[in-house]
């Protein structure tokens, strides 16, 4: 059995990317692999080379033939002429440097964004029900003290005969 070490297509139309795959010879480019040992993203900037080259040398061993973008990509993670992008920072990070810049605390005083605002209409609803809530409150009170003043003419009167 022939074994190559090739390129397995994945991804979009126009947004490849590939696994660095060991295959027979005879199956089809994107067809079932013996071993992954590894992937290659040629559209990232720099391009994303991860090759495990321990299992890329023991194939090599073994006899399997690279293809010549798979030798290519073996030289190159071989003399560790790799380039690697820098991490990508968080948008909290950005978002807390951004409120340090302008200045310190947000407008809200928070640690968090701003609160949505509410509409007119939610607005006034609420002033409308915290306006009966207090109306509530006060005929309560006011019927709690006419009864307690009613007992308590009850019981004077009541001591008095």
């Amino acid at each position: 059995m022939a074994v190559k070490i090739r390129l397995k297509r994945m991804g979009k139309i126009r947004a490849p990317f590939y696994r660095v795959v060991v295959m027979d010879s005879r199956t089809k480019r994107d067809g079932r692999a013996i071993e992954e040992i590894g992937k290659y993203h040629p559209t990232e900037q720099p391009s994303l080379i991860d090759i495990d080259i321990e299992r890329a040398h023991y194939w090599l061993s073994q006899g399997a033939q690279p293809t010549e973008a798979v030798a290519a990509l073996i030289k190159v993670v071989d003399e560790g002429k790799l380039q690697t992008k820098e991490p990508k920072t968080s948008k909290r990070d950005l978002y807390e440097a951004a409120v340090a810049a302008a200045g310190g605390k947000n407008d809200a005083g928070t640690d968090g964004p701003t609160a949505r605002r509410k509409s007119a209409k939610k607005v006034a609803e609420a002033k409308s029900e915290t306006a009966d809530v207090a109306a509530l409150e006060d005929a309560v009170e006011t019927q709690v003290t006419q009864e307690a003043e009613a007992e308590r003419s009850l019981t004077s009167e009541k001591s008095e005969s």
